[in-house]
């Protein structure tokens, strides 16, 4: 009975409009005075899953993230990107694709990376003669590779929620051939779309003007190899890195491209302590929710419900697929990470799956719930800055959603993808 309040309530709150934060404490307190057991309880249990010493890479990744988006990096990532690409049919969709993927490696964030490459590429590509509905889905969907880079504060909060069974060492180089994977996908979806369309066709600059936006983005870019190299040699650990990502950045928008000014320093700031907030409410009261989940023994649950539909292992990852999925078309992805992962990553590791390789499943799912209404929040900033309605977006979504759930079919069951790069590392046994 206590587990039937603990789910009823979450969901009746969710329908209510509650945020997801507060609907998640607010069904772990009906279900503590359901079963009269004191409320210190559950505090006792917020405070503790908040006071870790490793969260303070969120907030330093985070504050990294908004550094790049306010001091001028994705000017430098599109010149690059476009010299490089923008000559093929299409060839601003297909730069759209290459920047939103080298952003989201120096941002970590799909929300930041939609912000600052569509605030860029869709006036541009409008303005140009592309349809405003291919703009907003290019972008949409390419931003998502913010999720798998080094940069990614969700990384972290994964190898939290894992309880211990991940490594942010491991984790971090898990992700990189996945994004490269989705970048292939989304470039492949991004042209077919061109070509159908008749879009233009580019004039290559040549390989010196190449050279040169390149030269010109790479210290943007070096944030990302900053951390793989430090954290793979055992130079600093994943929290060192994230400081060392806010001590970089700021060096590089303020003193070599000069391109940060003290207002954005402050609205750099300020998004991040919010961000930064709203992160920490929801690990606190996730790990209120999770304490209870253990009480009732959901994962062992889940794992029987799984076991008696199907023992096939692909069957099972394709249960949890869908289930994951569709818990992030209405909650947030941090939210999604904490609450689900203690629930399915017990089944998926009884299936044959290693928690490195769940780890990117999971971020991939979280992913595509973030380009899914009701949630849909990259949809949304993508609409916004577009001026078009989310139906009008949807209508024709089909080809980069399609990108997307192939690139997250090949994770799922090809582990090799998310796999291979961390055993070359030695950071994964196996």
């Amino acid at each position: 009975m206590a587990l039937t309040i603990l789910s009823l309530s979450f969901l009746i709150f969710l329908l209510l409009g509650v945020p997801v934060a507060f609907a998640i404490g607010l069904a772990a307190v009906c279900t503590i005075l359901y079963e009269g057991l004191p409320l210190a309880v559950l505090f006792q249990q917020m405070m503790s899953g908040m006071n870790i010493f490793s969260f303070l890479a969120i907030p330093f990744f985070v504050f990294s993230g908004e550094l790049m988006l306010y001091g001028g990096i994705a000017d430098k990532i599109v010149r690059f990107s476009e010299s490089l690409v923008g000559h093929i049919r299409g060839g601003l969709g297909l730069t759209n694709v290459v920047a939103c993927t080298l952003f989201g490696g120096v941002s970590g964030s799909p929300v930041a990376d939609v912000s600052a490459m569509g605030a860029v590429m869709i006036p541009m590509m409008k303005d140009k003669g592309y349809d405003l509905d291919y703009a907003v889905n290019v972008t949409t969907h390419a931003s998502l590779t913010g999720a798998l880079m080094p940069t990614s504060h969700n990384m972290i909060i994964y190898t939290l929620a894992a309880g211990g069974t991940v490594s942010a060492g491991a984790l971090i180089p898990a992700g990189i051939v996945p994004a490269i994977l989705l970048m292939v996908c989304c470039l492949i979806a991004a042209y077919y779309v061109a070509v159908k369309r008749g879009y233009p066709v580019g004039v290559f600059p040549g390989w010196p003007m190449v050279a040169r936006t390149f030269a010109a983005a790479l210290p943007g870019l070096l944030v990302v190899v900053i951390i793989l190299t430090g954290i793979l040699s055992g130079v600093f650990t994943a929290t060192e890195s994230a400081s060392i990502a806010v001590t970089y950045s700021i060096f590089l928008t303020f003193f070599l491209y000069r391109t940060m000014t003290w207002p954005n320093f402050l609205k750099a700031a300020a998004k991040a302590v919010k961000t930064t907030g709203v992160v920490l409410l929801l690990i606190g009261v996730s790990t209120m929710f999770q304490y209870l989940m253990g009480l009732y023994e959901v994962a062992e649950l889940m794992g029987s419900f799984l076991k008696a539909i199907s023992t096939n292992p692909i069957v099972i990852f394709l249960m949890i697929n869908i289930l994951l999925f569709l818990l992030g078309t209405f909650m947030d992805m941090a939210a999604t990470i904490l609450i689900a992962t203690p629930i399915f990553l017990p089944a998926a590791m009884e299936a044959g799956m290693h928690p490195v390789q769940f780890g990117i499943v999971m971020l991939l799912n979280c992913a595509l719930g973030l380009n899914t209404p009701p949630v849909g929040t990259t949809q949304f900033v993508g609409c916004a800055i577009a001026g078009i309605s989310v139906g009008e977006v949807m209508r024709t979504i089909l080809p980069f959603y399609g990108a997307l759930l192939l690139t997250l079919l090949l994770v799922t069951y090809v582990p090799a993808f998310s796999l291979t790069l961390p055993r070359l590392l030695g950071v994964v046994s196996g």
